[in-house]
């Protein structure tokens, strides 16, 4: 199936669940409250179809962007009546309650999926909860520039002390275009010494998304060679006599413990022919490649041998309820903190964070990823991560959303009495216009990224 149309429907379906957690949480509580709902939508515009039931259509509309829940009154602007059912007919702390609840459920939702992965089947690269030690650091790169040397544990990156290579990863994302303290732990003639430099953590936004192994910053991802799962025929790798079950030892002298010291490697040599060390069924030879330029599918060209890896080592995690939940909490308390990092620094004019948004169009294409991955991991995960960006984006204290309406309700409840309408209508109009120019930015970032990303092959 084509990948534009993998990326279509998991989006689909992904914005469809969470839109729908997310006004089920406005209209169980507007229900809870008394407040009479009028339209229950998935997706804006014209009605498709759906089902009066009571008060409430319940529908699905035309633009599947989204959707919404419409109360009686609720229309910013509109004039309250002694109508019981409306929505501002309520007291304030019932409105906010409202309001808080979409939000809520979003967080919910991100919570039990989480919760539920780490209890059924949860594969965890390895490598990512270790230490952070380098593999091959490439010379001509940020790390390399830096001082940095194949082998050395990071033991102090930026502000993260002994950190994990999922730390490394997720505090360089943070610190896109920025200049950042370094401390490695280096073994020289037997003895541990401590270096410390500062790594450059160039603009992530040419094309591409970010990733830690664009500064050389290559993680050493197992201790032993690197695996042949196959071998395409025709190319280097097969002309070299390389086969299944081949473990790649080290290339042109370097010893190599991932996918990324490979391609590093060959990319730095060139067009030369490659010496690459390998292992056969406990004996270890030499032999030539002459590497390819080749993209193989990625949406990456460079030099390449032509054989696919078996992955580096895991660990399925099926945890207790009781672990699987302050795993789940951890999990989202420290994505939390990313996300209002993120902010910050968006707020504080940042360029590279803005650059590296994602709107429909990259939301979409992550969700196809995701889905063509093996199992049902990568897109449960994904989606929870959305959940918790949506529910914490609705929470800010922006008109039109969630977070809008409730800094109004408590301005109105500190005055102790309502702002004017047509003050409000002003608010709701300029935030709405905001929204659109925002929005209209996000999907331009989305269009410039298109067809410049996935994991590359040696």
């Amino acid at each position: 199936m084509p990948f534009a149309v993998i990326a279509t429907v998991s989006f689909l379906v992904v914005l469809g669940i969470m839109v729908l957690v997310h006004e089920f949480g406005h209209f169980a509580v507007a229900k809870l409250c008394g407040v009479r709902v009028e339209v229950f939508s998935l997706g804006f515009g014209t009605r498709l179809f759906g089902v009066r039931w009571g008060d409430t259509d319940y529908r699905v509309s035309a633009l599947p962007f989204g959707g919404y829940v419409k109360m009686s009154g609720e229309t910013p602007g509109a004039e309250p009546t002694s109508d019981p059912g409306e929505f501002s007919a309520h007291p304030r702390w019932q409105r906010v309650l409202i309001a808080l609840a979409g939000p809520f459920f979003n967080f919910l939702l991100a919570f039990v999926l989480m919760a539920g992965l780490y209890m059924m089947h949860n594969e965890v690269e390895v490598y990512l909860s270790q230490p952070a030690v380098l593999d091959v650091v490439p010379p001509d790169s940020a790390a390399g520039r830096a001082g940095l040397q194949s082998g050395d544990r990071i033991i102090r990156f930026d502000g993260d002390r002994n950190p994990s290579w999922e730390k490394v990863t997720d505090r360089a994302l943070l610190d896109a275009n920025t200049t950042v303290p370094i401390t490695v732990e280096r073994s020289v003639n037997g003895q541990t010494k401590e270096f410390s430099t500062e790594l450059l953590i160039s603009d992530p936004s040419r094309g591409q998304d970010f990733d830690i192994e664009s500064l050389g910053l290559l993680p050493k991802e197992q201790n032993g060679p690197v695996m042949v799962a196959q071998v395409m025929a025709g190319n280097p790798a097969a002309k070299a006599g390389l086969k299944p079950g081949d473990g790649l030892v080290a290339v042109n002298g370097q010893q190599v413990h991932g996918v990324p010291a490979i391609i590093a490697i060959l990319n730095e040599s060139g067009n030369k022919p490659a010496t690459l060390l390998v292992r056969r069924n406990g004996h270890d030879f030499t032999t030539s490649v002459q590497p390819i330029w080749a993209d193989f599918g990625s949406g990456q060209p460079g030099y390449r041998l032509g054989f696919s890896a078996e992955p580096p080592p895991f660990r399925v995690e099926q945890l207790p309820l009781p672990q699987a939940v302050r795993h789940s909490i951890s999990y989202n308390l420290r994505n939390s903190g990313y996300i209002l990092d993120i902010l910050g620094r968006l707020f504080s004019h940042h360029a590279a964070v803005m650059q590296q948004m994602s709107g429909p169009i990259g939301i979409a294409r992550m969700t196809g990823e995701a889905a063509e991955m093996h199992g049902w991991e990568p897109i449960i995960g994904l989606t929870a991560l959305i959940s918790l960006n949506l529910g914490i984006m609705n929470l800010l204290p922006i008109p039109i959303l969630d977070g809008g309406m409730i800094l109004l309700l408590c301005i109105e409840g500190l005055l102790r009495h309502d702002l004017k309408q047509e003050f409000k209508e002003r608010v709701y109009q300029v935030a709405f216009v905001m929204l659109i120019l925002f929005f209209a930015f996000i999907m331009f970032n989305d269009v410039s990224k298109l067809n410049l990303f996935s994991r590359l092959k040696p």
